[in-house]
């Protein structure tokens, strides 16, 4: 089914987000506040669809698909006709509320007001439209939204079943996974899972258990490759739910509980080791962000053609 479709904000995810709609035959509008950022984002959608050609994920041209996005600095324009509006602007909840007061008000009446924040409860989200506050829905997508199938789909406080319903349908449209997070927690599914994954690994490194390196190919090599095939569910099932019982009972006293961010990260902050942006972050870099980015995606679709080789 062909939607409007209004993506709010051109970084990374809302450019990501032109290429996915755009690709599974959605009428796609994506809106910022600058016109440059509307410029860069029709350029690294055209690199993504040429990515994604190369992978031989899709047959149509970058340059179709740039040119099927309508871009505007407008914001109550852009979300005149929409059924669904997709918030995708920075993590701070004084922004997301002006961008919801605007498009509650703005958009037609029974437009879904969904909200790609990564952790900021969808129902302070909602509080700014309290006569919208039904329509207001979590829809969480990973990075890059054309690689990645699940997405959470999180209920605030007060958003309805229907809303919900059209959520997850839209999703399913678009060849998503809808993951349905029925209360509106702190980091939802995915952020809580990553992060203690993440803790655990910095606390390893702190105590000089491994190093970045091994640790690194530990997750990436073993453990997660082990569990995109069956998930953590399914692998104690396997091993039996008693052995991974008694393996709890001895190892949880032993693992990071820590309530706040380790040194190490400030350490890296202060010595200017912020990421690949930077060319150095937990690891060094010899490549531009651009190319690491790109060599992520290239495995992540390698992996997801070997996954769909299997189904």
């Amino acid at each position: 089914m062909t939607r409007n479709v209004t993506v709010v904000g051109a970084g990374n995810m809302g450019q990501g987000f032109g290429v996915h709609f755009t690709l599974h035959g959605q009428d796609v509008t994506l809106v910022d506040h600058r016109e440059e950022n509307l410029e860069q984002a029709a350029d690294r959608m055209g690199n993504a669809v040429e990515e994604l050609r190369e992978g031989g994920l899709t047959e149509r041209s970058p340059e179709s698909v740039v040119e099927a996005v309508s871009t505007t600095t407008d914001l109550p324009a852009g979300v005149a006709d929409a059924d669904l509006v997709l918030e995708t602007v920075p993590e701070d909840l004084s922004i997301k509320r002006d961008v919801f007061s605007t498009v509650a008000e703005a958009a037609p009446s029974d437009a879904v007001l969904a909200s790609n924040t990564s952790g900021i409860p969808v129902t302070e989200i909602a509080e700014a439209v309290p006569d919208a506050a039904e329509r207001v829905v979590g829809c969480h997508w990973w990075f890059p939204p054309y690689l990645l199938e699940p997405v959470e789909v999180v209920r605030g406080e007060w958003t309805s079943d229907r809303t919900m319903d059209r959520t997850r349908a839209f999703l399913e449209d678009v060849d998503r996974r809808p993951i349905t997070v029925e209360r509106d927690v702190p980091g939802f599914v995915w952020n809580r899972i990553q992060n203690a994954v993440v803790r655990e690994s910095v606390h390893l490194l702190e105590e000089d258990v491994a190093s970045v390196e091994d640790i690194n190919a530990a997750v990436r090599d073993g453990y997660a490759r082990r569990t995109a095939v069956i998930g953590p569910f399914e692998t104690m099932d396997i091993a039996g739910v008693d052995q991974f019982r008694t393996v709890a009972e001895h190892l949880y006293p032993h693992l990071c509980n820590d309530d706040t961010a380790q040194d190490t990260f400030d350490e890296l902050l202060e010595s200017g080791r912020t990421g690949i942006e930077s060319g150095r972050g937990f690891l060094e870099y010899d490549e531009s962000d651009d190319e690491v980015l790109r060599r992520r995606d290239r495995r992540l679709a390698t992996l997801g053609r070997v996954f769909d080789s299997f189904e």
